[in-house]
């Protein structure tokens, strides 16, 4: 009983944050920046209440004051990270250059916001860094065209548990471009 429970809880998570994500989240007066722990992945693999902690912990709560970017290789390939080695995403649906994940959809993938004035780390383009502004009043860092995320399930530096996420949340390449395989 108390199985069934738990995965009935959790897809109703998972289709509520689908549906937030998917339909670009809308404008709210305020994003959050406190990333839930909703897990990406099957119901039999989610995240004990140990590694939603450690999910929670793990992604920023609030700007950064290091807008530094850099590469990591992964078994995706080399792909953008922040200064911690956090994994940075690319949202499919944000149109324009603008960010368009607030609300529901923040809480999960909360932008990358900061402070201070982006820097490029070895192997990036400098000219492809920028900060760009969100509804909310912060300033989110953007590469390429594509504003960047973090993913509230990515526990440790080098996860990509949101690689491919609802088929709209991507890595991003040295290159400005999202990774899809």
């Amino acid at each position: 009983m108390h199985r069934r429970f738990h995965l009935t809880a959790f897809g109703a998570v998972v289709v509520l944050t689908l549906a937030a994500c998917s339909s670009g989240g809308g404008a709210s007066a305020a994003a959050s920046t406190a990333p839930s722990s909703v897990p990406s992945v099957a119901m039999s693999e989610a995240p004990s209440a140990s590694a939603e902690a450690s999910a929670m912990a793990s992604a920023p709560a609030s700007p950064s004051t290091s807008a530094t970017i850099s590469i990591k290789t992964t078994p995706l390939g080399d792909i953008v990270v922040d200064a911690q080695g956090r994994t940075l995403y690319a949202f499919e649906k944000d149109s324009g250059g603008k960010p368009t994940c607030y609300g529901g959809c923040a809480a999960m993938w909360p932008g990358f916001v900061v402070t201070g004035t982006p820097t490029a780390g070895t192997g990036l383009d400098a000219s492809k860094l920028s900060l760009v502004d969100r509804t909310d009043g912060g300033k989110q860092v953007k590469y390429g065209e594509y504003p960047l995320y973090y993913f509230a399930s990515d526990s440790a530096p080098g996860d990509t548990k949101g690689q491919g996420f609802a088929k709209l949340w991507f890595v991003v390449g040295a290159d400005g471009e999202t990774i899809k395989g």
